[in-house]
């Protein structure tokens, strides 16, 4: 029997093929769990159709702004239509406006700050709310980290702290919905060539250091992402919640 066999999910955050979520999202489909998935505006709507009808051409796709609750209700709403009980979620959401991830921390407006912990960090509560009634059966709720959430990285500025509120988030919301057989992690994950990346001042020069620094001296590949989430989505994790795991080849150790 496959890991996931008989789950049902829902992923949050496919951009295109390159995306973590995507990889993730493969994973837990090859270990045998049905998804759905979301995307956010029009301009996303096409690569995701592309990539979920792969799953099959009634593969669950739906709109969902994260700031907006009345569309987070309507994902769920459908969900719990289609689906009855929902045992995955994976909510690999992001953003903060350009200008606030180049020059210095200190210039970000109150607007920036805003956006981004309401997008980053905020949504993880709003989703997991809205997940828990459907996850009867217990459930694994997992959201995307980086190290800029516990040690300065130049240029991501306030993603890093908005980071840090996902990451305590996750501890709070494991609490909160541990008696309910829910868990909550995160995978911390080191640097990958994905969109959302590459908008990142000097972010070639971070995939170098990395390869220089960690203790195995290469970049994660997104197959191994897809190989820790669907370890964590798993019986085989079902004592560990409110965690933040690291799969940065070792980078995460070093002290210089």
């Amino acid at each position: 029997m496959r890991l996931l066999e008989g789950k049902t999910g829902i992923v949050f955050g496919v951009a295109n093929r390159r995306s973590i979520a995507w990889a993730i999202a493969q994973a837990w489909a090859q270990a045998g769990a049905t998804l759905a998935f979301t995307y956010q505006g029009e301009r996303l709507k096409e690569n995701v159709e592309e990539l979920a009808a792969t799953f099959g051409a009634d593969t669950l796709i739906l709109p969902c702004d994260v700031r907006q609750d009345d569309e987070i209700a309507s994902v769920f709403a459908a969900l719990e239509s289609k689906f009855g009980t929902l045992h995955l979620l994976l909510h690999s959401v992001a953003f903060a406006p350009r200008d606030a991830l180049e020059g210095a921390f200190i210039d970000t407006s109150r607007e920036a700050f805003r956006i981004a912990h309401d997008v980053s960090a905020y949504s993880l509560v709003a989703l997991a709310r809205a997940a828990a009634p459907l996850m009867t059966e217990g459930g694994s709720i997992l959201g995307l980290s980086y190290y800029g959430a516990r040690k300065v990285v130049p240029h991501y500025n306030v993603m890093g702290v908005a980071k840090a509120a996902l990451e305590a988030s996750t501890r709070y919301l494991a609490y909160d919905l541990g008696p309910k057989r829910i868990r909550v992690n995160c995978i911390s994950a080191g640097p990958v060539n994905t969109l959302a990346a590459r908008g990142i001042a000097g972010f070639q020069d971070m995939l170098r250091h990395y390869e220089l620094k960690a203790p195995l001296k290469r970049n994660v590949t997104a197959d191994e992402l897809g190989a820790t989430g669907t370890f964590l989505a798993s019986d085989g994790a079902a004592a560990i919640t409110g965690q933040v795991l690291y799969v940065d080849c070792g980078y995460q150790i070093m002290g210089m």
